[in-house]
């Protein structure tokens, strides 16, 4: 019976789990850059003591057919891929957790199916 009460907990938390991947909206896969930048003008503010360089900028970096690629954002689409990028986060997260559940249930059942034959 404990086996069997350890197997319905897994199948719970999988359909939980199953669930969030539902409610999560566009994930893409990069990471964001915040820079500030130095121009090198004499006179220029970003020369002074102490300096206050130019910025921020925004950038955006990723991998497309095994390129990286760099792109620079507004800062509302920057706010945007944060978002975007944190789902792309929580989904490779919730797999992860998905898969080890899986096997967990995998060994209760292939463990049941040894002992009752």
């Amino acid at each position: 019976m404990h086996m069997a009460d350890d197997l319905q907990q897994l199948r719970s938390r999988h359909q939980a789990l199953a669930a969030r991947l539902g409610q999560l909206g566009f994930a893409v896969p990069g990471s964001l850059t915040r820079r500030y930048t130095t121009c090198g003008k004499p006179g220029c503010r970003c020369q002074a003591d102490p300096p206050c360089p130019h910025g921020p900028y925004y950038q955006l970096t990723r991998k497309v057919a095994g390129k990286t690629i760099t792109r620079r954002l507004t800062p509302a689409q920057a706010a945007r891929y944060a978002e975007w990028i944190a789902n792309q986060r929580e989904l490779r997260a919730t797999i992860t957790e998905m898969e080890a559940i899986s096997g967990q249930a995998a060994e209760l059942i292939l463990r049941k199916d040894t002992t009752t034959t």
